[in-house]
């Protein structure tokens, strides 16, 4: 959504985060393309291409894996969210350039089937003849799914959670992309600095998904008072809340976004009816709590989307006693507006 409640659509943030996106993609691939060329003059056009797109998919996954912890780390990479659906297009592209390319390269000119080949071209004993291949396959399978069903209407007709499941499957496509590398590309490594590389960016991922993790595990296990007053709950201190951001608590294992505007404090469900993106790292904008994922937007004061759009989230009673915000045990039921 939009401050004026529109769809964003392709908007001037995300054509000049895409302009940035592929203008990236370009220059690694000409440097990476160059330098190859410098190290290994002899090597063929259809190689380089290989490696180039091979080299740049990688590399586009690890960065995007990156994105979401980082997000929870700081609010600086936020923006990087807004885009990272055309980050996943991106890199199935390449990905696919990548593999077809291999594919023509490696199975087409032979006696067999091009793709009985693919199959059974590594068949066999020693770890020379791991069927790599199939591992990258597998992967581009899973990125060919993600990437047909990156717009929303696949979002609503497989509903949010079946979509978000075969999503999460992207950690499968980057163990099998390891194992592909490994395997692959790795089997001729003599200096040991690919595999440093390889092993640096799982190291990379494995830790900023660990601590964005433990960061938010800390306050889901930080119990609110549990006494109860009149069925509320002390939250908060008012002065702890950033002016139009929110400070997010747990009652009862569920997050619940404290934001602070215009004098006020309201409390809602964390959790946007989009795609179950955290409203507490958003902000106000315009007077509308705004996800920090996709823009979403939800009125303070009531939970639901301004007309058109009909997105309700949960809301809670707020009372300030002394500076301090307490909010109500239980949620209520989104009102809609006058």
């Amino acid at each position: 959504m939009s401050v004026t409640y529109h769809a964003v659509g392709w908007s001037t943030f995300k054509k000049r985060y895409d302009l940035i996106l592929w203008l990236g993609i370009v220059l690694f691939l000409v440097v990476f393309c160059g330098v190859s060329l410098f190290l290994f003059p002899k090597v063929t056009l259809e190689i380089l291409l290989i490696r180039a797109f091979g080299s740049a998919a990688f590399l586009l996954l690890h960065i995007i894996l990156c994105i979401g912890p980082l997000a929870r780390l700081h609010r600086h990479f936020l923006p990087l969210l807004y885009n990272r659906r055309h980050m996943g297009v991106s890199l199935f592209i390449l990905a696919l350039l990548h593999g077809f390319l291999s594919w023509i390269t490696y199975h087409a000119g032979g006696d067999l089937n091009p793709f009985v080949s693919l199959i059974v071209s590594d068949a066999g004993p020693g770890i020379s003849r791991f069927p790599f291949q199939i591992f990258g396959v597998m992967a581009l399978v899973i990125l060919f799914l993600m990437a047909a069903t990156s717009h929303d209407f696949w979002l609503v007709n497989l509903t949010a959670p079946f979509w978000k499941a075969m999503h999460m499957l992207v950690y499968a496509a980057y163990a099998f992309l390891v194992v592909h590398v490994v395997f692959g590309a790795l089997q001729a490594e003599t200096h040991g600095f690919l595999t440093g590389l390889v092993g640096g960016g799982m190291v990379v991922v494995l830790g900023l998904h660990l601590v964005s993790g433990w960061r938010e595990h800390k306050p889901d296990n930080q119990p609110l008072d549990s006494r109860l007053d009149q069925g509320f709950i002390e939250a908060c201190r008012v002065a702890d809340i950033p002016e139009n951001r929110a400070r997010i608590v747990s009652i009862a294992g569920e997050r619940v976004a404290i934001f602070k505007y215009d004098g006020k404090v309201c409390a809602v469900s964390n959790v946007c009816q989009h795609q179950n993106g955290p409203l507490g790292e958003g902000k106000i904008v315009h007077g509308c709590i705004t996800c920090p994922w996709h823009g979403y937007q939800y009125l303070p004061e009531t939970g639901a989307s301004p007309p058109p759009f009909v997105e309700k989230i949960p809301i809670f009673k707020v009372k300030i006693q002394n500076g301090i915000v307490h909010i109500s045990a239980l949620p209520e039921i989104a009102r809609d507006l006058c």
